[in-house]
């Protein structure tokens, strides 16, 4: 593996350990309340945060006085949720606790990381040369293929499933993380 293989794979671990740690302090405050959506509303969940990515990159003023670092970070951390839900489905109350919520959690997140690295050496650090509004944008068509696939009952004839969708979501939003981090 090349030298920036490797700084890719220490970024990407230290960007999902900052999405973590916030995860963790949400699921000791609200719990696995979100067991409660339906893949629908995770969808439009990461719709809004990815919308409100790209208005703040098209100069549209922030009035609640959060940047887009932490949006990319809501966006990986909705994205495991997706990924959780679409496994056990979605429930009428909390049925985990956090030790499980975690651990689904640090499953997923490993998941991700396992595709990028086998994606990035395919594609030989392209990501490294785009822009971060790409990745904003390229977030919002998942979303668009999501709600389609949704929309078809989660049917496909010959694209990816959700789940696919998903990782690619966390992982452009990993790489957002790093580069508005200064660490590319």
């Amino acid at each position: 593996m090349s030298d920036n293989h490797n700084k890719t794979e220490e970024q990407f671990k230290c960007a999902l350990s900052r999405c973590r740690e916030l995860f963790v302090k949400k699921l000791r405050d609200y719990g696995a309340s979100w067991r409660i959506l339906r893949s629908s509303s995770l969808t439009d969940q990461l719709f809004i945060k990815a919308k409100r990515i790209r208005s703040l990159e098209m100069g549209v003023e922030s009035m609640v006085g959060e940047g887009i670092l932490p949006e990319f970070i809501a966006l990986v951390n909705y994205g495991i949720v997706g990924l959780i839900q679409l496994e056990k489905g979605c429930v009428d109350s909390v049925d985990i606790d956090n030790e499980e919520a975690m651990s689904l959690y640090d499953r997923y997140a490993q998941e991700a990381l396992a595709l990028m690295l086998r994606k990035n050496h395919d594609y030989a650090e392209a990501w490294r040369g785009m822009r971060t509004t790409s990745y904003t944008d390229f977030i919002l068509t998942k979303l668009q293929r999501i709600k389609e696939i949704e929309d078809h009952g989660g049917a496909t004839l010959v694209s990816e499933g959700i789940d696919a969708n998903y990782m690619d979501i966390i992982n452009y939003a990993v790489f957002g993380i790093i580069k508005l981090s200064g660490e590319d």
